[in-house]
This record gives structure tokens, sequence and C-alpha cells, in this order.
């Protein structure tokens, strides 16, 4: 694959081993333009960057190795892991973002994303469930990629984790069974930022940020039976 080569001066110095790669973070920039990412991501004040950067067209360009730390995750939770920057590649994608007029990811841009994720899987054995949106380990700062990155289309070139229909029968359950089970579901799955036995009034972000990824038609903060039957799947392949 060619790399066009920026570098960015916001990484930590030392190195890392490659066993300590272990997800794939992926970001879009959520700025005006391609250009005022480029930017932001070489900017000594704004001390953000990520490891590559795939623009519309589809032109990837590397920013810091992969053997070093770029700061593109921030505070952030995934199962045991905190502040997943230490172990994660991080990806940003060209796309105005919900600030700006939220674009539908092109073809080229996600067809490169894919190639590029695949080489990276291969290369540092990363598993699909570690292959994550910026949302899912700071949902309660972040909404990228967002509901329309095509998680599904991904997955079925082998990037990321889908869920297939669940058998299990969720009827008749009161509401607050319903929350509970649902989120021991989503931290089974990896989610974080929450309690799994108490409401409280993060619970709807939460609950967004799941359907930004699975429900994507109806990001509305609201357990139904069709997501309890989906966080049910997903946490058995945990």
């Amino acid at each position: 694959m060619q790399l066009f080569r920026i570098n960015s001066p916001n990484f930590n110095k030392n190195l890392r081993v490659k066993s300590n790669i272990k997800f794939l973070i992926i970001h879009y920039t959520g700025m005006q333009s391609k250009r005022a990412s480029l930017e932001r991501l070489v900017s000594i004040k704004h001390k953000v960057s990520c490891h590559y950067l795939v623009d519309r067209n589809g032109k990837v360009f590397q920013f810091v190795s992969d053997n070093r730390i770029s700061w593109h995750a921030g505070k952030s939770k995934w199962k045991n892991f905190k502040n997943l920057n230490n172990k994660s590649i991080g990806i940003e994608l060209v796309n105005k973002g919900h600030s700006f007029g939220y674009e539908k990811f092109s073809k080229k841009q996600i067809d490169k994303l894919s190639i590029l994720c695949l080489l990276l899987k291969k290369k540092y054995r990363i598993n699909n469930s570690c292959i994550l949106g910026h949302s899912d380990i700071a949902p309660l700062r972040k909404i990228d990629p967002g509901e329309k990155f095509p998680w599904k289309k991904l997955s079925k070139k082998g990037v990321g984790l889908w869920y297939f229909n669940e058998k299990k029968n969720f009827e008749n359950l009161k509401k607050t069974e319903i929350r509970n089970i649902f989120f021991k579901n989503l931290h089974k799955i990896g989610y974080r930022y929450f309690n799994k036995n108490k409401s409280s009034s993060s619970d709807s972000t939460i609950v967004k940020a799941f359907q930004r990824r699975y429900v994507q038609h109806k990001v509305n903060g609201k357990i139904d039976l069709k997501m309890l039957k989906i966080s049910h799947y997903l946490a058995k392949k945990s």
C-alpha cells in the first residue's frame, strides 16, 4: 500500500514492542476540510495525532510510526484496558463530522480503510473484537465515527465484529430487568463508564454509543428487545 508520510510531533518518544499493539481505533476528523485536519494532526499546540489518515479519495497518510504511541484516543476504557493510546493504532477518516455537516463516507475511503485494517490486523494479530470506534472506548466524550460509518459492510470484508440473529427470547421482562441485562452484556462486550446494576444519568449516552455502531437507524438512547438480543449475541462472542 502506498503511504504518504507527514511527520507529527505528537507522540510518545519511547518505542513499544509489536505485541503491545492490540487495538485499531477508528475516528473521523470532525473538521471543515482535509487541509484543516492535516494541520491539526501536526500542531504542537493541539497535541493530537494519529498513525494513519484516509482521505475521501482513498489516499493514505501516515503521521506516526506503528511502534510509537500517538495521541489519538485520549481518556478511554475497554474491558480492563485504560488509556488505549498505549495499546492501539489510531486511524482517522476525513469527514466533517456532526458539527460541520456529517457526510457519508466515500466508497474509495472505505475500500482503502478495509485494506489498511486487514494489513494491520494480520501484522499485529488483532482480533475483530478489538477493532473499535472512538465512541466505543470514550462514549461519554466522543460520537465518532458515528452512525454513518459502515461497520456491517466492513465486517463482511473481515474487519470488525458484527452480529447475527439471536434466538433467545427476552419477552415479558420488566423494564429494570431489560436495563440490567443489557448493561451486563455491554460490560462483557467491553464497554465501560456505567454501573451494571444501577441506573444513572449517563445511561442514555452509553446506549447511543452502542446504537451508533449496531442500530444506526435509531440513535435515541432507549433500549428495546432488538438491542437486547444484539447485545446478548455479541456478549457470547466476547
